[in-house]
C-alpha cells in the first residue's frame, strides 16, 4: 500500500503541494487529477524519491521510499524519455539493468511484452524508426519491464489512436488484476471514469475533491436528462431548477440542479411525442470543471 500523509512541498517561497494525503491499496487504480501547475508532477517526483517533502511522509508497504524501494516503482510519462539511437532491445536492456534485473530475464520479459503489443518485429529496430504510437508502447514497456508493485501512469494514452488506447486499457487492467497498485493521471476524464475507483483533484497543490468516484458522483446533486422528441426549449428553460438546455446529436441535454427537478421536466413534456427520457449522473468532466473553477474563483 502507498501512503501519502500530510505532504507539503515548497520551491523557495512557492507552495507546490499543500498538506496532501491519500492511500493507494494493492490492486487499486487511483486517479490524481488537476489542471496544469496543480502539483501532480511534484507529487510523482516525491513518490519516486526524487524530491523530499518539506513536511509529511510517503511510505510504500509501510517503509519510507528510498533507493532500496524505487526498484518496486514504475513510471510512464507523457514526455518521451527514450534514447532514440538505440534499438528497442538495447533500450529495454538498459532500463532493466537500471532496475536491478539481469539481461536474461529482461530479454525473456521483453519478448512477452512485444508480443502483447503486437510489435515483436521491432525488437532490433532503432527507436527513432518507430511511429509515435509504437514509441509510446516501448516507453510503457520500459516502465513495467521489472514488474513494479507500484506503477505511475502520467497521460499514458497521449498520441495513441483508439485501437492502441484499447490495447493499453486491457494491459493496465491486467496489471491491476495481478495486484499492481496504479496511480493514473490524465486530462481525459473518460479514461479516469473507466479506470479509477478513488481520486483526488488538486488545485494549486491543495485538495479540492477526494474520495471514491461512485460516491463523488452520487453526492454531486446536479444531473443531466437526455431527451429525444418534440420539446420546447424555451418552456424547459422556464422551469425553476433547470440550469441549461442544449441540443447534442439530435437529443436535448437538460442540466438540472437536483433530482427534485426530474418530475417537473417530465410533466412539462408529458404531452409531447417523446422517444427517450433518461436521467444520468453528471460526468466527471463536468464535476472537474466546476470544482476547479470554484477553487480558482476563491
Amino acid at each position: 500500500m502507498l501512503k501519502v500523509k500530510d505532504v507539503t512541498k515548497y520551491y523557495g517561497s512557492h507552495l507546490a503541494v499543500d498538506h496532501l494525503s491519500f492511500e493507494v491499496n494493492q490492486g487499486e487504480i487511483f486517479g490524481l487529477l488537476g489542471a496544469n501547475g496543480a502539483g501532480k508532477t511534484t507529487t510523482f517526483r516525491m513518490i519516486m524519491g526524487l524530491l523530499e517533502p518539506n513536511q509529511g511522509n510517503i511510505t510504500f508497504d509501510e517503509k519510507p521510499i528510498d533507493y532500496t524501494m524505487t526498484d518496486k516503482i514504475g513510471f510512464v510519462t507523457e514526455e518521451r524519455s527514450l534514447l532514440t539511437k538505440l534499438t528497442v532491445k538495447e533500450q529495454i536492456i538498459y532500463y532493466g539493468i537500471l532496475k536491478g534485473m539481469v539481461e536474461e530475464d529482461i530479454l525473456e520479459k521483453l519478448d512477452i511484452w512485444l508480443e502483447k503489443f503486437h510489435i515483436s518485429e521491432y525488437k532490433n529496430r532503432k527507436i527513432k524508426e518507430l511511429s509515435k504510437g509504437n514509441q509510446q508502447k516501448i516507453q510503457f514497456i520500459s516502465g513495467v519491464i521489472h514488474s513494479p508493485q507500484l506503477l505511475i501512469l502520467d497521460e499514458p494514452f497521449s498520441g495513441l489512436d483508439p485501437i492502441n488506447v484499447k490495447m493499453f486499457q486491457e494491459v493496465i487492467l491486467d496489471l491491476k488484476s495481478k495486484g499492481c497498485s496504479i496511480i493514473f493521471s490524465s486530462h481525459q476524464m473518460e479514461h479516469i471514469e473507466l479506470f479509477c475507483e478513488k481520486l483526488v483533484i488538486l488545485v494549486k497543490g491543495k485538495v479540492v475533491l477526494s474520495g471514491y468516484l461512485k460516491d463523488i458522483k452520487k453526492e454531486y446533486r446536479k444531473k443531466n436528462i437526455l431527451i429525444e422528441g418534440d420539446v420546447s426549449v424555451s418552456e424547459l428553460k422556464k422551469i425553476k431548477g433547470v440550469l441549461d438546455v442544449t441540443l447534442l446529436n439530435q437529443e436535448y441535454q437538460v442540466k438540472i440542479e437536483s433530482d427534485a427537478i426530474v418530475e417537473k421536466v417530465f410533466q412539462a413534456i408529458s404531452k409531447s411525442r417523446i422517444t427517450k427520457f433518461v436521467v444520468e449522473e453528471a460526468s466527471l468532466n463536468e464535476i472537474f470543471i466546476e470544482k476547479v473553477g470554484e477553487a480558482y474563483d476563491e
